[in-house]
């Protein structure tokens, strides 16, 4: 069985997406997926072992620049690159009208997705030659676990979705004498961001336990933060520009991660390392850290300014002592 699998964005809901394929993989022997993914995101689905091909799209550089003409062009080609393959089913597990309109109306193969009461945005349903109910009351892994199992014929596992992706990382953890922490410092909203001040007495709470902290950045502004951030501390390292997977790398060696609500949080959870999340005004309740390992801070007063370094660091002590794979703390 060959599938064509339509999600998009953002970062989280791709990773989101990936136990669901373990699950399909492990119920249909030889089963395999192509997947239409927003070029930003196209490493992620190249990991997962069942998938064959990714179909890079552009809807969102595309949507600036509707009718130019190298837009056109690369609409067309993705067009013909779609189209080159039948495939058993395409699966819409995005549920807006845009990728139900753009991507899975144009594909070849019997189309599935969530029913109007279910989806997103209630028209995508109307590209699905089948429609599915999908419980709204779970976390967004089980939904979309829940909607590979009824589109694909096999019965959802009750045991905990597994991402298959951590293996992918084993053999190219990066070198590193020391023992380190990773500080997702960055996010797009100003409300999920955790005040500075915070960060650095973290920092230098973490410093006594011979614990490296990496701080990653994407824009220039994370980069000037993140060296406020590491200025006048010798045992913080901030890291050069990375891609998406070199990033995934250094996240795959971390003793552990402490992060705020960002898509690279997702992908820590994804590769099995110990995560703590931080939440100020955004529930984490459907659409927190899932799998091993992840644990949330969530503010009372959805101000995120109220969770204190100190909780943060004794959350971090228990998580690491607490994890057999990762050792002690090393107090010196």
């Amino acid at each position: 069985m060959h599938v064509l699998i339509v999600k998009t964005s953002s970062m989280g809901d791709v990773l989101h997406t990936l136990p669901a394929l373990t699950d399909a993989m492990q119920a249909i022997p030889g089963i395999r997926f192509d997947w239409v993914v927003e070029e930003n995101f196209a490493q992620i689905p190249a990991w997962h072992p069942a998938v064959d091909k990714v179909l890079p799209v552009a809807i969102r550089r595309w949507r600036k620049h509707w009718f130019g003409s190298q837009q056109r062009e690369e609409r067309v080609q993705f067009k013909r690159e779609l189209q080159s393959r039948q495939y058993d089913v395409v699966l819409d597990a995005q549920g807006l009208i845009k990728s139900a309109a753009l991507v899975t109306r144009l594909a070849k193969g019997e189309k599935h997705g969530q029913d109007s009461r279910s989806a997103r945005e209630p028209f995508a349903s109307w590209w699905y030659d089948k429609r599915h109910e999908i419980n709204k009351q779970q976390h967004a892994v089980e939904r979309t676990r829940e909607l590979f199992a009824k589109s694909l014929g096999y019965e959802k596992p009750s045991t905990q979705g597994d991402y298959a992706i951590a293996g992918h990382f084993r053999s190219t953890l990066p070198d590193s004498a020391q023992p380190y922490l990773v500080f997702l410092h960055a996010t797009t909203r100003d409300n999920k961001h955790w005040p500075e001040s915070h960060w650095r007495e973290l920092i230098e709470l973490v410093q006594p336990t011979g614990l490296r902290v990496k701080l990653p950045w994407g824009a220039e502004h994370e980069h000037q933060r993140a060296q406020r951030l590491a200025e006048g501390f010798d045992h913080v390292e901030v890291l050069p520009k990375l891609t998406l997977e070199q990033v995934a790398q250094q996240l795959a060696g971390a003793r552990a991660v402490v992060s705020v609500d960002t898509g690279l949080s997702h992908l820590t959870a994804a590769l099995d390392r110990p995560n703590i999340t931080l939440f100020g005004p955004t529930d984490p309740g459907l659409i927190g850290g899932y799998g091993k390992n992840q644990h949330e801070l969530k503010a009372q007063d959805n101000n995120l300014a109220s969770v204190s370094a100190q909780q943060v660091f004794s959350q971090l002590e228990t998580l690491i002592g607490s994890s057999e794979d990762c050792g002690q703390f090393h107090r010196g």
